[in-house]
């Protein structure tokens, strides 16, 4: 996989790509997962680097974000949109799906997984304010959760230091040692990270967690999704390796920037 450049973009406008949306660059950790299953396919990553983080704002707000940043990809010749973005999922997503022809897929907390893993003990969700907030949430937990197990916990600040490329300071450390140390985790059976800027985090989140807690996220259920739509509308089997153009609210970003969301799709 490698980065679009200007020739090969010539190259390849006709050819369908999947757009994968964030508010910023939590939507990499989606699109790692994604080019290690479709290697073959094209991809388009918009991050909203002026709005970021969407966390923490109202949800109009974000969904009149969401809205432009729609309408910039959908001349992109695409085959689906991933909004690899809970927030956003959860302000826009059912509004976006009336509006285009092309499949447009939500991202959700592993709620399910999590409860099935946690068998009847307590699960922590961590997650942003607005996806708290939000009523999709609600609806998801009224629908999963029937027991009240879930609780959840806003964690913005992961998304301000991921934003700042800062996945492993002292500081960050200590961000999370304190918010694992004031719930305690040791009462509950598993721990859900409800925003992909977290999935950053998920290692040192685990080595911090007691023995026996599991830690899921919502890319491995969103990419299975993405199998299933696909179908036999994929280039997985054909062809030579795909590109990653990528984009910093409609604008390219190319040259060093763009070698710097490499490295995390291949950290």
């Amino acid at each position: 996989m490698k980065v679009e450049s200007a020739i090969l973009k010539d190259q390849t406008a006709a050819i369908k790509k999947i757009a994968v949306f964030d508010s910023g660059i939590g939507g990499i950790t989606f699109l790692r997962d994604a080019v290690k299953r479709l290697p073959r396919e094209h991809f388009v990553y918009f991050a909203d680097t002026e709005n970021v983080p969407y966390g923490t704002k109202n949800a109009e707000e974000v969904k009149r974000f969401v809205h432009d940043a729609v309408r910039f990809l959908s001349t992109k010749n695409l085959k689906m949109l991933v909004i690899a973005c809970n927030a956003a999922t959860s302000a826009a997503v059912g509004e976006l799906r009336q509006m285009y022809s092309f499949p447009i897929l939500g991202m959700e907390p592993a709620i399910k997984p999590a409860l099935h893993y946690a068998a009847g003990k307590r699960v922590l969700l961590f997650s942003t304010s607005l996806t708290i907030r939000g009523e999709k949430l609600l609806k998801l937990m009224v629908k999963l959760d029937p027991s009240c197990l879930v609780d959840t916990v806003p964690f913005d600040l992961l998304v301000k230091t991921a934003e700042a490329f800062d996945f492993s300071s002292p500081e960050v450390q200590q961000a999370i040692r304190e918010k694992l140390d004031s719930i305690p985790p040791a009462d509950y059976g598993a721990v859900v990270l409800g925003c992909t800027h977290f999935i950053f985090y998920r290692r040192q989140i685990e080595e911090m967690l007691p023995a026996g807690i599991s830690v899921f996220d919502g890319n491995e259920g969103t990419l299975n999704n993405v199998l299933a739509t696909l179908g036999s509308d994929n280039s997985e089997m054909f062809g030579p390796a795909g590109a990653i153009s990528f984009y910093a609210s409609c604008k390219a970003v190319r040259g060093a920037k763009a070698k710097r969301l490499m490295e995390l799709i291949n950290r």
